[in-house]
């Protein structure tokens, strides 16, 4: 018998709990959670459980002012931390977080340092969103087209209804084609090639995201966001 799930049962922000209550009831979301009480009965799941939902813990609701969509968490341990492209302190700068800082560097003629948990930017209202939010350890894209999807999809839709204003930097085709999900007349969208190694030359390199984001940031009276990690 599938266990039935209650909204109460997400250990998620109280802004991102009232937005998303009805998900959180829906079929798909409590196969879900059955999903993953079964693999982890066998397997290592990363991110550890109370950092699944650290991007919206992070990032609460009503601070949310800009969106980065990833797409899977970090499968090696110890790296994921549950917000896009950021692993947690002490580890190794992954090849496209790596791309991420040197296209700030050349942006904002910032020197980025070897901290990879990019939790500061989370804190500033930046919501670090990956499609799947889980991931068997030293396997990627193993909880794909599990339910966590649907949600993400959600979250960016219901992102796009209740405010005004949000950029969303899309990298890549699978978060470039989330742009169906945003109204445009209400919201900003940058689009450029995916920091990987094997495509940031092909248009991450010059996309200077960071200081056109913050340029919108300002003309719309909003702090804009010290990319810089300390």
């Amino acid at each position: 018998m599938m266990e039935k799930l209650s909204a109460t049962d997400v250990k998620i922000e109280e802004g991102w709990k009232g937005v998303l209550a009805e998900e959180f009831v829906k079929p798909y979301f409590a196969e879900l959670k059955s999903f993953l009480i079964e693999e982890r009965k066998t397997y290592t799941i990363y991110p550890p459980g109370p950092s699944i939902f650290a991007a919206f813990n992070r990032t609460p609701f009503d601070k949310v002012k800009i969106v980065i969509m990833g797409q899977d968490p970090y499968h090696g341990q110890g790296q994921a931390n549950g917000l896009c492209f950021s692993v947690a302190e002490n580890n190794k700068l992954p090849p496209s977080l790596k791309n991420i800082y040197k296209e700030i560097g050349t942006d904002l003629g910032q020197t980025m340092g070897a901290n990879g948990d990019l939790g500061y930017w989370a804190d500033q209202g930046v919501l670090l969103l990956n499609a799947t939010l889980t991931v068997r350890a030293a396997s990627p894209a193993s909880h794909q087209g599990k339910g966590w999807e649907q949600f993400t999809d959600e979250v960016i839709r219901l992102v796009s209804k209740h405010k005004k204003g949000i950029v969303f930097l899309l990298w890549g085709r699978p978060a470039q084609m989330k742009e169906k999900l945003i109204d445009t007349e209400k919201h900003y969208v940058l689009k450029a090639a995916h920091p990987s190694p094997l495509s940031a030359y092909n248009g991450f390199f010059g996309c200077r995201h960071f200081s056109y984001t913050n340029k919108i940031l300002v003309d719309m009276g909003k702090t804009p966001v010290n990319w810089h990690i300390p």
